[in-house]
């Protein structure tokens, strides 16, 4: 399969949401409490597009896969209780989901490749994330690509696990 990683158009959106209303519905009945509040939704989705941020993973035509990625764009970063592994520029990213057709093919790691390579053409070595406890997918993830446990930080009043990866010049 040929993928390609690009930013997203607001005529992406109704696409988006079907991806990310079926994430937000497989974490409930994974029994997590993450995304269950409202959030994300599509004026959320509407503003990552709107200011830049929001970037598909493609499959042709077809949306596989989407994510948020913001430089140096985490305010609730700032209050980690732990140590982060850098103190320089970061690149970000939030709200990755992949469509249901796509799940199990190894794409949200391909995903997250690409992100080090956004970082990389931004001049930027750091990469930073967090999930929930309970998500052992990205858990999973983050720990083949070789991301470091970095601490917790509060998102709405609730914690999650940070991580941080060092990526190659």
């Amino acid at each position: 399969m040929e993928y390609s990683f690009r930013q997203a158009q607001s005529e992406d959106i109704p696409q988006i949401w079907e991806i990310l209303e079926r994430a937000i519905q497989r974490r409930k009945e994974e029994g997590s409490n993450q995304w269950q509040d409202g959030y994300p939704n599509v004026s959320v989705i509407r503003t990552d597009i709107e200011k830049g941020h929001g970037y598909v993973l493609t499959d042709g035509g077809i949306i596989a896969g989407y994510c948020a990625i913001l430089i140096n764009d985490e305010p609730a970063y700032a209050n980690l209780q732990g140590q982060w592994l850098t103190a320089g520029d970061f690149v970000v990213y939030h709200r990755v989901a992949l469509a249901e057709e796509y799940l199990g093919k190894g794409l949200a790691q391909k995903m997250l490749l690409y992100i080090e390579d956004f970082a990389r053409q931004h001049n930027i070595y750091s990469v930073k994330a967090d999930t929930n406890f309970d998500n052992g997918g990205m858990l999973n993830i983050f720990k083949k690509l070789g991301y470091a446990y970095c601490g917790e930080v509060f998102f709405r009043g609730a914690p999650r696990k940070a991580f941080e990866k060092v990526i190659a010049h």
